[in-house]
């Protein structure tokens, strides 16, 4: 019988009854979220962070608890949430969306990785928004976020939240991938495979592979090849209802001193190896994520701020010698 996971720490309503009451200074309970907080303490600073984070929600909200942002192996714990507070990277934010999908519960990222992009808050941010994200007073300001569902030859493989990838893998020569949208036939195309992403998907592979950035608002998902043998296969965009299927035709396979092979890959997990004959089917989910926005920040602003969305090249300027400083 598997044994329940226990939160790390009590959340603030359990250990202090009476910070409950509104008489000391606090909201009443009854409009106060509670916040379940999941911590990838990997990160150098989680401490540090956490330590902070979990003060703003005990001042303006109650903690409901806090575990550590594991693998994905089960929902957790949630002891009553309404919330859940990830502190991490955007990869931590992705991993733990996909590991509480079941609980529909929205997710906050708190940022303590490198970018941010989905886990959108800092510290600073998060304290100056925290009276109306925890308060319960107001809505929350909710982003829907598309969540891919994945099968090879019927059979399920996992959920994705940024892309499914067909990749050649080890010793990487060219597959052969066949493309048929929603029965439709489309072409077969030789290269080092292909990405299907959803919108949040495509500032992550699907950006680097030369493909195009979706709109979070966009219902939809954005085929892109990855280094395709042709001049005239480019990137498309088609509906969010669709189902994208790849038939695996030539691929690579284990040999010696050569690990792996052709493989669909999940956010960056290899989810499994293929055989050719494959077919990978990648539709939406029945369910979408909620993420809370940063009020702050705007998703065309973020592209500016954090991924220098067309920044120019630095010109180099003359040195006083007639040279190039």
């Amino acid at each position: 019988m598997r044994r329940r996971r226990r939160s790390v720490r009590l959340g603030s309503a359990d250990r202090h009854p009476c910070r409950r009451c509104s008489a000391r200074g606090f909201l009443d309970s009854t409009m106060r979220r509670r916040v379940l907080m999941l911590v990838n303490r990997d990160k150098p600073d989680s401490a540090d962070v956490a330590a902070s984070v979990r003060t703003i929600i005990e001042t303006h909200g109650l903690l409901a608890g806090e575990l550590d942002a594991v693998p994905e192996d089960g929902s957790p714990e949630t002891n009553g949430a309404e919330l859940i507070a990830v502190l991490g990277g955007d990869g931590t934010m992705l991993s733990q969306t996909r590991r509480c999908a079941s609980l529909g519960l929205p997710m906050l990222g708190v940022n303590i990785g490198k970018v941010g992009f989905t886990a959108e808050f800092d510290v600073e941010s998060l304290s100056d928004q925290a009276a109306s994200l925890f308060g319960g007073g107001a809505p929350l300001p909710l982003r829907e976020v598309a969540i891919l569902e994945i099968a090879v030859n019927g059979e399920a493989v996992g959920l994705a939240m940024n892309e499914c990838v067909v990749t050649a893998g080890p010793p990487f020569r060219m597959i052969e991938l066949s493309l048929r949208i929603d029965g439709e036939p489309g072409p077969t195309v030789a290269g080092d495979g292909m990405i299907v992403s959803t919108p949040v998907g495509s500032t992550a592979y699907t950006l680097s592979a030369g493909g195009p950035i979706l709109s979070p608002s966009v219902y939809a998902m954005a085929i892109t090849p990855i280094a395709a043998h042709s001049l005239s296969f480019r990137p498309i965009v088609v509906p969010g209802e669709s189902v994208v299927e790849l038939r695996v035709g030539r691929v690579n396979r284990d040999g010696p001193g050569c690990e792996g092979g052709t493989a669909v890959v999940l956010d960056g997990r290899v989810a499994k190896l293929l055989n050719a004959g494959d077919v990978v089917r990648v539709r939406r989910h029945a369910t979408s994520a909620r993420f809370v926005t940063n009020a702050g920040a705007s998703y065309w602003s973020t592209l500016i701020r954090k991924l220098h969305w067309a920044v120019q090249p630095l010109e180099r300027k003359p040195s006083g010698d007639g040279g190039l400083s």
